[in-house]
């Protein structure tokens, strides 16, 4: 094949991806907003915002890997015209999700004390639990959200996710910026502030979807008339047995990003701070990757509908093409502007703070460089995993996902990360060499499977 096969693609996988992508910056822009507000509290206010969020991050990656599920059925009933499955699998993929946030909101509320077991530093985490108290409540409308994101991106409609999306944020900066600060008049409440705008912004996000959906022809039938408790119970084993891997798969890499956080937490309030400025950053380029492969598991399961094996694979490998030469314009960036960018996170003209704040910004750039060289795997493994879910193919790539994070990763983040070793640097050696040996296995598993595909 030339390469003129691959690169004719990339009009419409952008096209697919590009409102994911708007959609799950907007979710990162906001976090990027909250962590600029909240830098301007002071390091301790950060640092708790990043502990609280780690409770959250790994709840998040089980609600939303969950919620994955939902898309390939959709994408693959959609392709073959029948109406009656995709309902089902939405209903089932609806009710499934609602119990998973409502488990997952009292997992995280109920698992507060350990922040003390876990020897962060005190100030942190007082500061911490009652931003969390209230931030772990908005999972339940975070995760039904999920649910209907995922059904509208299966049905290819990508932008009304992105809409809604965009709406909660622009309602969390404002009502962020009142009560974190107290301005017009509202209490100041500083980061429990946060709180509340991110618990006010998912829930109109939820209805503003749910408003779009039900007013567009393809949609309609699809989420009204919903009999909720009326459930088939081989529907619900199906979305379990596609759902629970792929939450795994989502658990075991955020969870390393979320250890990353408390191994930085042993190394001080500053280092805890640094960790989150690199994180957030990265976290920005990611949900580009994550938008191509939300696409990808689209364009896969579309094709898997209609059995065009071959086109299968040639339309993933365009897409794994486009994401590897997106992720290495970011590692440039990262690279070049290393120094730059952990400034925007603090206040340089508090006196008060300036030996802290000047410590964080050191160790932030240095992570960035380590951000810059995880780029390209980080996005080659995250593609691959969505086209092996458009495939249906979950449960081989969760043993890799866990072997890649806590076999490989997460021993060097623990061996160098401590503080008489290489510190902060060290723990995000880990995260590069988890994700570098994800990227290997699962493209050795896809490129063995579509050419088994082919073959047969």
């Amino acid at each position: 094949m030339q390469l003129k096969d691959y690169t004719k693609e990339f009009q419409y996988n952008w096209k697919l991806a590009s409102p994911v992508m708007l959609g799950m910056l907007g979710h990162t822009f906001v976090s990027f907003i909250d962590n600029i507000m909240v830098g301007q509290l002071g390091t301790a206010e950060l640092a708790a915002v990043s502990l609280g969020n780690s409770f959250m991050f790994i709840a998040m990656s089980l609600g939303i890997g969950f919620s994955t599920a939902i898309t390939p059925l959709i994408a693959e009933a959609d392709a073959s015209k029948d109406f009656i499955k995709g309902k089902s699998s939405f209903k089932h993929g609806l009710f499934l999700c609602t119990v998973l946030g409502v488990l997952l909101f009292l997992m995280v509320f109920f698992a507060k004390p350990l922040m003390y077991l876990m020897k962060q530093p005190v100030e942190v985490v007082e500061l911490a639990i009652p931003y969390l108290d209230l931030v772990a409540f908005s999972l339940i409308p975070l995760i039904i959200f999920q649910a209907f994101k995922q059904f509208s991106d299966g049905l290819s409609m990508t932008r009304y996710p992105m809409y809604s999306t965009l709406l909660a944020n622009i309602v969390n900066v404002v009502l962020n910026y009142v009560l974190i600060f107290g301005k017009f008049g509202f209490p100041e409440l500083g980061i429990v502030g946060a709180a509340y705008g991110t618990l006010a912004s998912r829930i109109i996000m939820v209805w503003h979807l749910w408003f779009l959906l039900k007013g567009k022809e393809k949609s309609k039938a699809f989420v009204t008339n919903i009999k909720f408790f009326v459930l088939d119970k081989l529907m619900l084993n199906k979305i379990i047995n596609l759902g629970a891997p792929s939450a795994m798969q989502m658990f075991f890499e955020v969870a390393i990003f979320t250890a990353a956080i408390w191994l930085s937490g042993l190394l001080g309030k500053n280092p805890q701070a640094a960790n989150q400025i690199a994180l957030n950053l990265s976290s920005m380029t990611f949900m580009v990757a994550m938008g191509l492969s939300v696409a990808s598991m689209i364009r896969v399961g579309n094709q898997k509908g209609l059995k065009a094996y071959f086109e299968l694979r040639r339309i993933a490998f365009s897409l794994f093409l486009m994401g590897t030469l997106l992720a290495f314009g970011f590692a440039l960036l990262f690279f070049i502007f290393h120094n730059q960018l952990p400034k925007l996170y603090v206040d340089y003209d508090d006196a008060k703070n300036l030996i802290d704040n000047t410590e964080v910004v050191s160790i932030a750039s240095k992570l960035l460089i380590a951000a810059a060289i995880f780029q390209i795997s980080d996005s080659i493994q995250v593609l691959v995993l969505g086209a092996l879910r458009g495939l249906q193919d979950v449960k081989i790539p969760t043993i890799i996902t866990f072997v890649s994070y806590w076999l490989v990763g997460f021993p060097i983040s623990w061996f160098f990360g401590k503080a008489d070793a290489y510190g902060s640097f060290g723990i995000w050696l880990g995260l590069l060499a988890g994700l570098t040996t994800a990227a290997i296995l699962l493209y050795i598993r896809f490129d063995y499977l579509t050419k088994k595909l082919i073959n047969t």
